[in-house]
């Protein structure tokens, strides 16, 4: 048996070989949310362009595979089906959900919602898109019938939200730093974590089931126990708000990223530091490819010819280095 120190000692070697960043053009504005398919093949990408673009993995390489076009507003948030590597949903400021088919490139469902879509989750047994909008209603949608089976108003300001890996009870992050747990599908409130001195940003569910783990405005990330509801460890190494956050497929590795010009990768076991990636700009989202150490990232930057239009590209880092 490994010791965790040999195991911190094997992943910080690898990462010293497996540094290479590549980018790619996607889009022509900022980009707000990036996400793979459970099955990994694909990487997509929103942006304020109102478009999501999509990529697919070829050995090394992404090649761009489509644009898919149709929102009115920005797409700021993306999440795919746990299970069916074709489906993906998007929340947008145009006060639609939108389900797309990346075979087809076209929307499987549009369905209109009450106010300007920020957040959006989909449960892991595939049956229920859970979408929030900027007056803090929570629209939960079947993803069956394409209908809207519950609005949850909320009387604080909701950040980011989840299930857990059950699919039976329902996360929100808030302005007052709590992590707020109901039931689902009753939505009844059953705990209340206080888990920041400042706002809760971001939530994230490792793919083992074993943790969850939080980012908030007080450049912390707290790590907690998914059963027990206590709170293991937190890391410190960031110093400006934590916007997003992306644990591995094995659930080792917990990567952070803020307006700092790096992204932490940390080992859950003891939050010691693994790695970190340069980057030239605040970096608003990040997420781990399901079945292997490639992280998929987004940042503020500009153009590089004309320093007052965005970027609109999306990097992956954790290739071989040359």
């Amino acid at each position: 048996m490994k010791s965790i120190q040999d195991k911190i000692e094997e992943l910080q070697t690898y990462f010293k070989s497996h540094n290479k960043h590549r980018e790619y053009q996607a889009h022509n504005s900022k980009v707000h949310s990036v996400g793979w398919s459970c099955d990994g093949r694909r990487l997509a990408s929103g942006s304020f362009d109102k478009c999501v673009s999509i990529f697919t993995l070829d050995n090394d390489r992404l090649n761009k595979e489509c644009t898919c076009r149709g929102h009115a507003g920005s797409v700021d948030q993306l999440c795919w089906h746990a299970s069916n590597p074709d489906l993906l949903s998007t929340a947008s400021g145009d006060k639609t959900v939108r389900v797309w088919d990346a075979r087809t490139q076209k929307s499987a469902a549009i369905i209109a919602t009450k106010g300007e879509n920020i957040n959006i989750t989909w449960a892991p047994n595939g049956n229920t898109i859970a979408v929030g909008n900027k007056e803090d209603l929570v629209t939960f949608i079947d993803t069956r019938t394409h209908k809207i089976i519950a609005e949850e108003q909320f009387s604080f300001e909701v950040n980011e939200i989840s299930w857990n890996n059950n699919s039976d009870l329902f996360f929100l992050t808030n302005g007052q730093g709590c992590i707020h747990i109901l039931s689902y599908p009753e939505l009844e409130l059953q705990h209340v974590l206080k888990a920041h001195p400042g706002t809760c940003i971001c939530i994230e569910f490792d793919p083992k089931g074993r943790y969850f783990a939080t980012g908030s405005a007080d450049a912390l990330v707290s790590l907690w126990d998914a059963e027990e509801l206590s709170c293991l460890r937190v890391f410190t190494r960031l110093d400006w708000p934590v916007r997003t956050i992306s644990f591995s497929h094995d659930g080792q590795l917990l990567a952070s990223a803020s307006e700092d010009l790096i992204i932490d990768i940390g080992y859950t076991e003891t939050g010691e530091k693994i790695a970190d990636i340069p980057v030239e700009a605040a970096t608003f989202t990040v997420a781990f490819h399901p079945k292997q150490y490639l992280l998929a990232y987004a940042c503020d930057d500009k153009d590089t010819y004309d320093r007052k239009r965005d970027a609109g590209s999306l990097k992956v880092w954790g290739f071989p280095s040359d």
